[in-house]
């Protein structure tokens, strides 16, 4: 290579590099979102209850009862240690959710999850849709199964 055709070519990767290191990296270009394109908390939880239905503890017995259905408790194992969890229903921590139901969830199966509040059974569920399963419901609280009779085990 000419060395003067080198150290030009040299100078425009200097003068180049700050400039594409200050600009955002888009999801396009392999990295992650700019801080104006990030989502808020609030945002995220907006999505997942718009996307997964919240049913009430009558209705999740219903679904239980006619099969074809598995249960999902979300909570971390000390939660469910400490409070039990409804009768059936398999411990699987949000943080684990995705290698879980990859490798043990057929998509056929109709899945209700909870958690305490609802919220992280929501974004679990959001979850869920997104890897395709189609039947997803959010049961919400354990604490509105306790109340309302359903059976527990420990």
């Amino acid at each position: 290579m000419n060395p003067v055709r080198g150290a030009v070519l040299a100078l425009a990767v200097v003068i180049a590099a700050p400039a594409a290191l200050a600009s955002p990296v888009t999801p396009a270009d392999g990295g992650q979102k700019s801080p104006a394109a990030q989502v808020t908390l609030q945002q995220m939880l907006a999505a997942a209850h718009a996307a997964v239905p919240r049913i009430t503890p009558a209705q999740a017995r219903e679904m239980m009862s006619q099969g074809n259905t598995i249960v999902l408790d979300v909570r971390e194992a000390p939660e469910v240690e400490q409070s039990g969890k409804i009768a059936g229903a398999l411990n699987v921590p949000r943080g684990m959710l995705e290698f879980f139901a990859d490798k043990n969830l057929p998509k056929d199966k109709t899945l209700i999850v909870y958690c305490v509040s609802g919220a992280r059974a929501a974004l679990a569920g959001k979850t869920l849709k997104d890897m395709g399963y189609a039947h997803v419901y959010n049961l919400g609280g354990f604490r509105d199964w306790v109340s309302s009779g359903g059976a527990v085990e420990r």
